[in-house]
């Protein structure tokens, strides 16, 4: 036994062919014969050789990495977010690196930079943003960037995001249907982009609706932060009969508050709904009405865009919106019903 690291000149000879066949043969895309393949991977099996991607990504300018920079991850949207990225980029012979961070630009910016130092072929953001400079950066370098589950004002920035306006204007007409009179909003962090259009669209269902917004709370996201934001809206006698929660992390923290603190029933009290629509929504003990996420539409057109400018750095950037669905709950229904 040896602890030298196995070569490819050793694969090589081992399998009578020459260097350049074995570098083919672990090179995703590369045309190589099926008897030279199955030749190298039989001598590469039995020496326990794999292939250096560092040096490789050196000597022809690509890592084969994708840099996935994630922020939230106790929402339970996003561990589902990096698996579906990651099993789709590595069915198309790409890595994942996972960078954490919080939502807030100027962190954003030192991750980002760590982030060039891997020489990554490619960024995608999800549930972050970045300055225009680091953008320009970027770009610079040849690297193409995807918003997922974000936007922003730059024109040459990609992304790919659900409707949230329309999310929060189905949420609205959906509580005045049900004959809701005195409706919350619990707010996520006010810079986000998904905050800002839920918003928008639930304010203008309500405005539709001849239905004011009573109350509205801040909170940013974060669990401990809406569970005393919800104890804040509905600790008095006049408290909404409806609120929508910007997301469904959130909303369990509402709904924890409002039924061990308070003893307020969920709907009959109170109807919540939020927004994802992750797993733990549909479990008895949430029921949660929620506006589903095409996750799996989400990831599809995020790979497809970044693959696309991989091979064209030239190529547009592009703006995805997809529409989503109102999934109805336990935790909302009629007024009336019994």
């Amino acid at each position: 036994m040896t602890n030298e690291r196995v070569t490819s000149i050793q694969v090589a000879r081992r399998a009578g062919v020459s260097q350049s066949a074995v570098s083919r043969v672990f090179t995703p895309g590369a045309s190589v014969s099926k008897a030279t393949r199955e030749k190298v991977l039989k001598a590469a099996e039995e020496l326990g050789y794999r292939p250096n991607v560092l040096a490789r990504a050196m000597i022809t300018g690509r890592s084969r990495i994708i840099g996935l920079v994630v922020a939230y991850l106790e929402n339970q949207f996003y561990p589902e977010v990096v698996e579906r990225l990651s099993v789709a980029l590595q069915n198309e012979g790409y890595h994942v690196l996972v960078f954490m961070s919080s939502p807030t630009v100027g962190d954003v910016q030192d991750v980002m930079r760590e982030i060039l130092d891997y020489q990554v072929d490619g960024i995608v953001l999800a549930s972050v943003s970045m300055s225009s400079v680091l953008a320009r950066r970027c770009h610079d370098h040849g690297i193409p960037v995807v918003l997922f589950n974000r936007e922003q004002d730059d024109p040459g920035m990609s992304s790919v995001t659900t409707n949230n306006y329309l999310g929060g204007r189905e949420i609205a007409a959906h509580f005045a249907a049900d004959g809701h009179r005195k409706i919350g909003y619990i707010a996520g962090l006010e810079e986000a982009s998904t905050q800002r259009d839920r918003e928008a669209g639930f304010r203008d269902g309500l405005e539709e609706a001849g239905l004011p917004l009573v109350a509205r709370e801040l909170g940013n996201f974060e669990y401990a932060r809406t569970r005393a934001a919800a104890l804040e809206m509905f600790a008095g006698r006049d408290y909404p009969d409806a609120v929508f929660v910007c997301n469904d992390h959130m909303a369990f923290a509402v709904m924890d508050a409002i039924r061990s603190k308070l003893g307020l029933r969920v709907p009959d009290d109170v109807a919540v709904a939020g927004f994802d629509d992750v797993p733990i929504a549909a479990w008895p003990a949430y029921d949660l009405t929620s506006y589903r996420q095409p996750i799996n539409r989400l990831v599809a057109h995020t790979v497809d865009i970044l693959l696309r400018r991989i091979a064209d750095r030239e190529a547009p950037p592009e703006r995805i919106m997809i529409d989503g669905e109102l999934k109805r709950r336990g935790s909302t229904r009629n007024i009336g019903e019994t």
